[in-house]
C-alpha cells in the first residue's frame, strides 16, 4: 500500500465523522435490515473504523456480541470511547491475517472497507474462513463512479480543472465498487446465494461551507487531494464547487449517497 493510501485510511478517526460518518451510519442500517440477520448472533466488524457499523449492528441486529478489527490504533480509540457496550470488543489487527480461528461467527460483515484491502482477494478469504457454515459475509462500498455524489461532483470538477489527475479520481481508483466485479468477487471466494443491492441516502448540507469545510481535514482521498493543492489551485477548486453544486434559494445542497452491498452464504 502507498503511503498516500496508508495516510489517507489509517489514521485518527476525529475527521470521520463530519466527512463520511455521518452517511455511513444511514446506509449501515438499511445494510442491516436487508440482511434481516437472527437475535443472538456472533459478529465481526472487519475495518470496523470508528465504530460507525458496529454500532448499527448493536441498535438493529439484537447480536450477542460484535467484535470489531481495525489497522488502525487511531480509529479504535475513537469505537472505544463512542461504544460502551459490554457486548462490543475492538482488536487491532490486519484484514488479510485475522487474528481469529476459524468458523466462530454468525455474520461477518464490513462497511466501506473492502477497496481499501491490498490483496482484496485474501481479505475476502479471510472473512470467509471465520465465518460459520452457513453464516453471512458482506459488505458495503461507496458508488464512487457514480451516485456517491459529493464525492462525484468533488473529483469531477478536480479533474476538470486538472484532467492530469484523473487517476486519481476514486471512480477510476476503486472498479471493484460495482455490482458486477462485487458479484464476481464473492462468488470467486466460494460463497453461495450471492447477491448485491444498491442502498441510497439523502446527504442535505446548510450550506457550502457544511459541503466544503470536510474536505478541508485531511485523510482519505479526496480531502487528501484538497489539502495537497497549491493555494490557487485549492481557491479554483472551492469556487468552481460551489458555482456547480445543485444549490436551493435558500442555500442548503441536497445530493444523493448511493452504495453497493453484497452478501453471501459461506457452504454449510
Amino acid at each position: 500500500m502507498a503511503e498516500a493510501d496508508r495516510r489517507s485510511v489509517w489514521a485518527g478517526g476525529e475527521a470521520y465523522e463530519p466527512y463520511v460518518g455521518r452517511w455511513s451510519r444511514l446506509v449501515a442500517r438499511e445494510f442491516i435490515h436487508w440482511l434481516n440477520p437472527a437475535p443472538g448472533g456472533y459478529w465481526l466488524d472487519v475495518g470496523c473504523g470508528t465504530g460507525a457499523l458496529s454500532q448499527t449492528i448493536l441498535a438493529h441486529a439484537a447480536p450477542a456480541r460484535v467484535h470489531g478489527i481495525d489497522p488502525s490504533a487511531g480509529y479504535l480509540s475513537v469505537a472505544r470511547q463512542q461504544l460502551t457496550d459490554s457486548r462490543a470488543r475492538f482488536e487491532q489487527g490486519d484484514a488479510r491475517r485475522l487474528p481469529l480461528d476459524s468458523s466462530i461467527f454468525d455474520a461477518v460483515a464490513s462497511g466501506l472497507v473492502l477497496n481499501f484491502i491490498p490483496e482484496i482477494e485474501a481479505g475476502l478469504a479471510e472473512m470467509v474462513r471465520v465465518a460459520k457454515p452457513g453464516g453471512i459475509v458482506a459488505a458495503y462500498v461507496w458508488d464512487y463512479a457514480g451516485k456517491m455524489e459529493l464525492m462525484r461532483y468533488f473529483w469531477d470538477t478536480a479533474v476538470a480543472l486538472k484532467p492530469d489527475d484523473r487517476d486519481l479520481d476514486e471512480g477510476r481508483r476503486f472498479p471493484i465498487c460495482q455490482p458486477g466485479p462485487l458479484r464476481n468477487l464473492f462468488t470467486a471466494a466460494g460463497l453461495e446465494d450471492v447477491e448485491v443491492r444498491s442502498i441510497e441516502v439523502p446527504t442535505y448540507f446548510n450550506n457550502f461551507d457544511d459541503y466544503w469545510t470536510p474536505f478541508l481535514g485531511g485523510q482519505f482521498p479526496a480531502p487528501d487531494y484538497a489539502v495537497s493543492l497549491r493555494e490557487h489551485e485549492h481557491v479554483a477548486l472551492r469556487e468552481r464547487l460551489r458555482a456547480t453544486l445543485p444549490t436551493n434559494e435558500d442555500g442548503t445542497i441536497r445530493l444523493i449517497a448511493r452504495a453497493w452491498a453484497v452478501r453471501g452464504t459461506r457452504p454449510a
